[in-house]
């Protein structure tokens, strides 16, 4: 514990804790004056390690709109691929989102009721593995539920759909490319 000196009313020296557990000798606020330039400099430093990417190379690029629009001028950069990225949730935007984190290349939704099956529900993840558009870097898992009356009940989904879904994805995103480069 930090402790300052002071004189009682013996005046007999003797030791008490600092207010508010800070030394008051200024101690504290000589490192916070010098940490605070050096923490400046380092995030100022970091801004150009997000710089505008090269679309050719798949550097995620040009995302707007909430991450939803790729446009020449404007330019962000995220950790995946844009043109995975907006195909993605291009392709699953009839399903509400539950969470999107762009620099780790997750998307989630939320649960999704079919109007023409109300006794079952879809939940999708997708995750962007890599900066480069290739179909490694891609994985969809979907999650069904089935209500039997008592509540929803966790049931396997065919592993058909989820690749139907990825080449959906994929055929979106080098459609999105192509019409980048013309």
């Amino acid at each position: 514990m930090l402790y300052s000196h002071y004189e009682d009313d013996t005046h007999q020296a003797s030791r008490r804790p600092a207010r508010d557990g800070l030394p008051e000798n200024g101690f504290s606020m000589q490192i916070f004056t010098r940490a605070l330039p050096v923490a400046a400099a380092l995030l100022l430093g970091a801004c150009s390690v997000f710089g505008g990417g090269d679309d050719s190379t798949g550097q995620i690029t040009g995302v707007s709109q909430g991450g939803r629009g790729l446009s020449g001028n404007e330019r962000a950069s995220l950790g995946v691929n844009a043109y995975l990225w907006r195909a993605s949730l291009e392709t699953l935007d009839f399903m509400p989102l539950s969470e999107v984190d762009p620099f780790g290349g997750l998307i989630i939704t939320d649960w999704y009721t079919n109007p023409n099956s109300p006794q079952e529900r879809f939940k999708a993840t997708v995750y962007i593995l890599d900066q480069q558009l290739r179909a490694d870097a891609l994985k969809v898992t979907i999650h069904r539920q089935i209500d039997r009356g008592t509540g929803y009940i966790d049931e396997p989904t065919a592993t058909e759909t989820e690749v139907q879904i990825e080449n959906a994805i994929l055929t979106r995103a080098r459609q999105l490319r192509v019409s980048n480069l013309e």
